[in-house]
């Protein structure tokens, strides 16, 4: 009984936490280490939120979540009898789980069919640009820059995008895509919007989506502010915005209009970096979160 309570409250405080976090300001002085709060945040809350159902479920057994888990599995009698509460707990322990294991495994595939014709149509009609190398340009007229994340990962930009942007804007934004793909932000992505799936009524989710999108756009720019001038690439942002940019097609990773003016502001008006003690603090907490709910599976308090 007191680890199903022990993960009841974890997961109340990764709720609360998740609410805190969508109007925290220091977000965007250390987008990554945000990233890396809010993956663990999120792990955290789904295992404690399913673990206090099965554990709760599984007390008749006495001796943990898993163990007595895989004793279910196995067929063996619990030391105390079921009641129907227990039993309740039980299955809406195995509901939610599975509902989490399907959303995400179904938004990974989903995404990847979505490359793949993605990759087929881009076969089609797009082409090698020897002022461009290593990207492939669609012959559109609207302004569009996106990556297809992946194995074979590739960058994009139209027609459009190469006549408006000039040649240091267009290396800004590059350098903007490739960050994208060097970094897999399409994977930090995927969980985030498969739980939007899976709660789509739920407003923090929903907000929580919205802030890793941005976090994650970011965390681009900065590896992009490497290769080029800050101001550059907030030129070309909004050049993008002003010009109507062509909607990112599904799956990928490309600019969106509603970040646009957040991102352009940090890019001219960098705010101080966040303290390097408060940096390794986050980090810990992220940690702290990501071992302690596994462990909570494991013993029996």
């Amino acid at each position: 009984m007191i680890t199903a309570v022990v993960l009841a409250a974890l997961a109340l405080a990764c709720a609360i936490g998740s609410w805190r976090l969508t109007t925290a300001r220091w977000t965007s002085r250390a987008p990554r280490t945000a990233i890396i709060l809010w993956q663990s945040l999120g792990v955290a809350w789904g295992l404690a939120t399913t673990g206090a159902m099965l554990a709760f479920g599984v007390q008749p057994y006495e001796i943990g979540v898993l163990s007595g888990l895989l004793a279910f599995a196995d067929g063996q009698g619990p030391s105390l009898a079921w009641d129907p509460l227990h039993v309740l707990a039980m299955i809406a322990g195995f509901t939610s789980l599975t509902v989490l294991v399907v959303v995400l495994i179904s938004a990974g595939v989903q995404a990847l069919r979505a490359r793949r014709r993605h990759r087929v149509l881009l076969a089609l009609i797009s082409r090698d640009d020897p002022g461009v190398p290593g990207v492939r340009v669609l012959d559109h007229p609207s302004a569009a820059a996106y990556c297809v994340p992946g194995l074979r990962s590739q960058v994009v930009v139209s027609e459009g995008a190469l006549k408006l942007l000039s040649q240091d804007e267009l290396t800004a934004v590059l350098a903007h895509e490739a960050a994208h793909v060097r970094e897999r932000h399409d994977l930090v992505l995927l969980p985030f919007a498969a739980l939007r799936r899976a709660l789509p009524w739920a407003k923090v989710v929903r907000e929580a989506q919205e802030q890793v999108e941005l976090l994650v756009e970011m965390a681009a720019d900065d590896r992009a502010r490497r290769y080029c001038s800050p101001r550059r690439l907030a030129t070309a942002l909004l050049r993008f915005g002003s010009a109507g940019a062509m909607p990112t097609p599904s799956g990928m990773l490309g600019v969106h209009a509603h970040h646009v003016m957040a991102r352009v502001d940090r890019l001219l008006k960098p705010g101080p970096e966040l303290p390097v003690s408060l940096r390794y603090g986050v980090l810990a907490l992220s940690v702290t979160l990501v071992t302690s709910t596994p462990f909570l599976w494991i013993i029996q308090l």
